[in-house]
């Protein structure tokens, strides 16, 4: 970095770079200032030398491929146990029918991101999860917080969806890197597969 003072323009004020028209930024080349998984504010991006981050629509498809593939099976695993009435009329065991879904996804979805950062639906998407620091696989505890946050507060009435749908959308606003509540707890990102 140099030490040397912009020369002064026309009018007295420091003349300026004019790619850079409007002097440097004060919060350095980081968006935030600094990391915001720690490090210095000039620290290395944390995906440099990773594939790109996954689109949204990729993950979304992921997503619904993945819930098609445990809802459907486990659904028609029980209807036999719950019968006809109780799935029509939405009552007590409709609740306890969403409860065993729920609970279903999150160890699939706890077991397949801690092995290999991947779902089916990713697989087929050419999507994985990864951890921010350093692309490696979410194995243990990481994978379990991720599938934790995306599924468990589901199971709250009332609470559950408004939860969900916000940590759903959230990574359609979230800079720079696209998180959605469960990544952002389990410090991940969704990259492409190349």
């Amino acid at each position: 970095m140099s030490t040397e003072q912009p020369r002064p323009g026309p009018g007295g004020e420091p003349e300026r770079d004019p790619a850079d028209p409007y002097g440097a930024s004060p919060y350095g080349t980081h968006p935030y200032g600094a990391n915001p998984y720690g490090g210095a504010g000039g620290a290395v991006d944390p995906l440099a030398g990773m594939p790109p981050l996954a689109s949204l629509g990729r993950r979304l498809l992921a997503r619904i491929i993945d819930a098609l593939l445990v809802g459907i099976p486990v659904t028609l695993l029980l209807w036999p146990t719950m019968g006809d009435y109780e799935f029509d009329n939405g009552g007590g065991n409709s609740y306890l029918q969403q409860t065993i879904v729920l609970l279903v996804y999150f160890v699939y979805e706890g077991v397949m991101l801690s092995a290999r950062g991947q779902t089916v639906g990713k697989i087929l998407m050419r999507v994985r999860v990864a951890m921010l620091a350093d692309g490696a696989v979410p194995h243990g505890a990481p994978g379990w917080t991720r599938a934790g946050v995306y599924s468990l507060p589901q199971l709250v009435p009332c609470f559950g969806f408004l939860f969900w749908l916000v940590n759903a959308l959230f990574c359609t606003w979230d800079r720079p890197y696209r998180q959605c509540l469960h990544d952002k707890a389990a410090k991940t990102v969704v990259v492409t597969v190349p």
